[in-house]
């Protein structure tokens, strides 16, 4: 984007990864994000921290600015030479008022683009399981607003010929007048028993469904506590729903699963669970910081050549080693020719990361195994360097010592137990309890001061026997460990676990 210049940008109907890779291009590079209320937080997190953020949202009888201010808000921007990305749900020109945004920018002469994002109205039917088109039931659907301009002296949609039984009708913005709108389609000729479905919060976990017919819908979503923003659609294809329904129809969708990983380690868990339909309570209970004495870290990488293999047992102890070696002004090279081992697979991918493909990694991601790959690829006096966390098992280093192989302990960071204030509200909501590490356990029973009646009826699940055993120790009851330990094993373990 060049100065002086507005993208408007669709965000797509919820769910962050369905964002255009081009909108979250601009959005990294934007200056000025003015967004509405359907944009998620995730994709907002997306614009550099540098960037102002102004939140414009909508809703019925509440609107933030008046249409008007925001077309004159991004002139003002652009005009003040801003990167300006007006970001919308869905797509911006499908009911987003993006039209009118962009004849407001060139009556301005401010420059513009348009960046179309996955609209709602063919979205959200489909995370429910509702195509919008099926060549046995209807070769074409329409979308249609279910609320006008109020300040049009009559409605523009032609009923009549809306209510077509051969087609497939979605309505956006149409809960409020929901049982007018029903009723003018049966007006229009169209059969009260015709289905009909409504989706809210559509492609997210909160995302609920319930399906009706024109006569009996309304009374079903007030029955239901349904309210905006949700998608209808009716016609013949929302009885396909009960044979194709696919994201809100495993046994992790819905479910609510407390991660408490650090920040920085549980985005993939936490992408992970969204895509099955279930919503990631992130509540890092450890911190990782550096160890109390940096110099001896600082001292090995710089030795780290002399040593005939390096062992990683965490991505945290890659991190530190790599910022170790570029404040040395040295680079991957500086390992050779020792050989490197990574407990597991994430390790593995946060060496490569750097450029360094391990030469062990063990099948069974312990430690174990650890030691007995390097035991079968070492000989006594051999100089292994073991860059981990203050806080971890003896069970490698003794091994190998017990071997007369010359092992070196050296802390790369340190795990600090960090406390929660509303902890115990996050595990009473919470329907799965996640622990990746002893210490996120341990850390967890000291911040509800050992006090667990709250965790009674939840289910625990652990990345592996390790941490497993820590958990029962401390007094949890384990329902799964994942048999492979990472954080996708552990959402695979849950989800063959947890009852469909």
């Amino acid at each position: 984007m060049k100065p002086a210049k507005v993208a408007l940008v669709g965000a797509g109907p919820g769910d962050p990864a369905l964002l255009t890779l081009k909108a979250a291009r601009l959005i990294a590079q934007a200056e000025a994000l003015v967004y509405d209320g359907l944009v998620s937080e995730a994709i907002v997190a997306l614009a550099p921290a540098s960037c102002e953020r102004i939140y414009v949202g909508k809703h019925a009888g509440r609107h933030t600015l008046p249409q008007v201010e925001i077309e004159a808000l991004l002139v003002r921007l652009a005009r003040a030479g801003k990167r300006v990305v007006r970001l919308k749900g869905g797509d911006p020109f499908v009911f987003g008022r993006g039209g009118e945004e962009a004849e407001a920018l060139v009556a301005a002469g401010v420059p513009f683009e348009i960046v179309p994002g996955i609209t709602s109205a063919i979205a959200v039917p489909a995370y429910a399981g509702i195509p919008v088109t099926h060549r046995d039931h209807n070769a074409q659907f329409v979308v249609c607003t279910g609320h006008e301009d109020p300040a049009k002296a009559a409605s523009t949609i032609d009923w009549a010929k809306l209510a077509d039984p051969r087609r497939a009708i979605v309505l956006l913005m149409a809960m409020t007048n929901l049982r007018e709108v029903a009723a003018r389609l049966v007006q229009a000729g169209l059969a009260p028993t015709l289905p009909v479905a409504v989706i809210r919060d559509g492609t997210t976990p909160e995302q609920r469904t319930v399906t009706g017919t024109l006569d009996t819908i309304a009374g079903i979503v007030a029955g239901a506590g349904l309210t905006a923003p949700a998608v209808v659609i009716v016609g013949d294809v929302v009885g396909l729903r009960e044979r194709i329904r696919w994201y809100d129809a495993g046994p992790l969708a819905g479910k609510r699963v407390l991660v408490t990983r650090p920040a920085g380690d549980a985005r993939e868990m936490v992408e992970q669970l969204y895509a099955l339909g279930a919503r990631a309570d992130c509540v890092p209970l450890i911190d990782i910081e550096p160890p109390e004495d940096s110099a001896a870290a600082r001292a090995a990488v710089e030795r780290c050549a002399g040593f005939a293999w390096i062992v990683f047992t965490s991505r945290n102890g890659v991190r530190a080693f790599f910022d170790h070696l570029q404040a040395l002004g040295r680079d991957a090279r500086a390992l050779a020719p020792a050989r490197v081992a990574a407990i597991g697979p994430a390790t593995a991918r946060e060496l490569e990361l750097h450029g360094i493909h391990p030469d062990l990694v063990p099948e069974e991601y312990v430690a174990e195994a650890v030691a007995e790959g390097l035991l079968a690829r070492t000989a006594p006096g051999d100089r292994v360097l073991l860059f981990r966390a203050a806080q971890a098992r003896d069970v490698l280093p003794q091994e190998l010592r017990a071997h007369e192989r010359l092992c070196e302990i050296v802390a790369a960071y340190r795990t600090v137990a960090r406390r929660d204030p509303e902890l115990r509200e996050h595990v009473a909501r919470a329907d799965v309890l996640t622990f990746a590490s002893s210490s996120t356990v341990r850390s967890f029973v000291e911040a509800l001061d050992r006090d667990l009646a709250v965790v009674e009826g939840k289910c625990v699940a652990c990345i592996g026997p390790v941490t497993a055993r820590t958990a029962r120790e401390a007094g949890l009851h384990v329902d799964v460990v994942a048999g492979v330990y990472t954080a996708q094993g552990l959402v695979d373990a849950l989800e063959s676990a947890l009852p469909a």
